[in-house]
């Protein structure tokens, strides 16, 4: 809950924020007339609407679970995102409808030194709450609060040039490049756009995180017990900050019921020293067979039918697999 507070805090600020900016920007292209000063101002527009979603997405994912949400509500985070990359996606094509027109129908420039000072200012304010937002959502896993960052952030490079640009044609007096340089940052925009609704289409899809699965498989081989004699099915899936793992152990088939409890409550205490309390775990026991003797590396089993042969190392193909891990000579 903690960790919920803050993100609903930064958020606060982030909307504040965009608010001041969206002011500075749309003064700066009233004063300038320029259709690259409107396409840092028309994202500050979105900026304003995606704080607001993400706030509310924010509030949303941080409510605990239910009884119609048995999973909690952190999924509307990934919702939030997808809805915040297409509005970037699509201020990012109207800015080319745009800087199109200004090429067909161009008008003078004005007041250029002035624009640049204020929107200067902007990408100041810009990287500074982007970066504090984006290391604030890494930090407690929320992609809602990662989006809003890295879209701040760009935002900031898009400002530079922008004002590299502006800079330009104040020098040249060429007010082609108006149009050009807002081409050129209104592309980096839909591209942005188009990385965040890909993560967050990923997310609702549930999507594997190939690095975080690789992760968690190779911390738990190299802690593994010689009572776990193999680990399969293994899945994991966000719902914002909070990670379900749900998995499939063999133990040896004469555990009790009480021992084979006490081997899962070793290897989820495990998983949650590494990930922390955001890990959600489900663990189903299957009992080993004939063909596990080959892999099974205890050493006073006396109910073994067969030799050790071979230990099976863990690895993202075998345990992510649905079957238990056997040997090929043993099928």
């Amino acid at each position: 809950m903690q960790k919920a507070r803050e993100n609903i805090r930064v958020q606060w600020f982030i909307v504040a924020v965009a608010v001041i900016l969206f002011v500075i920007k749309m003064t700066a292209w009233y004063l300038t007339n320029s259709v690259a000063v409107l396409t840092d101002g028309l994202e500050s527009i979105v900026n304003v609407l995606s704080g607001f979603i993400g706030l509310y997405s924010l509030y949303l994912s941080a409510k605990p679970k239910d009884e119609n949400h048995p999973y909690g509500h952190g999924k509307v985070e990934f919702i939030s995102a997808g809805i915040e990359g297409t509005l970037i996606t699509l201020a990012g094509l109207y800015i080319i409808v745009e800087a199109v027109q200004s090429f067909i129908d161009p008008e003078p420039l004005q007041s250029l030194d002035l624009g640049i000072i204020l929107i200067g200012i902007s990408a100041v304010i810009n990287f500074g709450f982007g970066y504090w937002a984006y290391q604030t959502g890494k930090k407690n896993d929320s992609l809602a609060l990662q989006a809003s960052g890295r879209h701040l952030q760009t935002d900031t490079y898009t400002t530079l040039g922008i004002i590299a640009g502006l800079i330009l044609i104040r020098f040249t007096n060429i007010l082609w490049l108006d149009g050009a340089v807002a081409i050129v940052f209104a592309l980096m925009i839909i591209h942005m756009g188009f990385r965040i609704l890909r993560a967050a289409v990923a997310g609702i899809m549930d999507e594997t995180d190939e690095e975080l699965l690789a992760e968690l498989i190779a911390y738990l081989q190299q802690n593994r017990d010689p009572k776990w004699i193999d680990l399969h099915n293994l899945r994991i899936t966000k719902y914002g900050p909070t990670l379900h793992v749900d998995a499939h152990l063999t133990l040896p088939w004469y555990l009790t019921v009480k021992e084979a409890h006490a081997e899962l409550d070793n290897i989820e205490e495990l998983i949650t020293h590494k990930f922390g309390d955001r890990i959600d775990i489900f663990i189903h026991t299957d009992f080993c067979q004939e063909f596990s003797c080959y892999l099974c590396t205890i050493e006073d089993c006396e109910v073994r039918q067969h030799p050790f042969e071979q230990r099976i190392e863990w690895t993202v193909e075998n345990v992510a697999s649905d079957g238990k891990h056997r040997l090929s000579r043993s099928v």
